[in-house]
């Protein structure tokens, strides 16, 4: 009984040191590709189709990161960014857009005087890699 209470332990202790990424995307495909992706890599996932969803989960449990679309119905990504970034309690949360529109998308947002540039940009289709390598950069900072 020792061993097995040891093993649930360490258990309940790693999964309290996983870091969490909130995917935020309307397209169901594009959400469950990337929770399979993280969760594979060690990553607890919270899911969102729009950001009035994606406000209520940050609400319920401030994430560490937030992998953000940008064209969605109701909420859109480009409103929800900036209410993050304009947030006290929030604006900290590294945000990265991941998205299929074109790189004047990432010069239009860059040069917003109100709010900060997001810490990363995903193409889509996603390059596995670059994706999983952004997100441990952007999640290590957050100790």
């Amino acid at each position: 009984m020792g061993l097995r209470h040891e093993w649930r332990k360490g258990r309940l202790q790693a999964m309290a040191d996983m870091k969490t990424v909130l995917i935020v995307d309307d397209e169901p495909d594009t959400r469950t590709f990337l929770q399979v992706l993280l969760e594979d890599n060690g990553y607890a996932t919270i899911l969102a189709g729009d950001g009035n969803q994606a406000i209520e989960k940050v609400k319920e449990e401030a994430p560490d990161l937030i992998s953000l679309d940008i064209t969605m119905p109701e909420k859109s990504g480009v409103r929800f960014y900036r209410e993050m970034k304009e947030s006290s309690a929030w604006g900290a949360i590294p945000i990265i857009i991941v998205t299929g529109i074109s790189g004047d998308f990432e010069r239009f947002i860059s040069t917003r005087r109100k709010v900060p540039p997001p810490d990363g940009y995903i193409s889509k289709p996603v390059d596995k890699a670059s994706f999983l390598d952004l997100v441990a950069k952007l999640t290590e900072r957050r100790g």
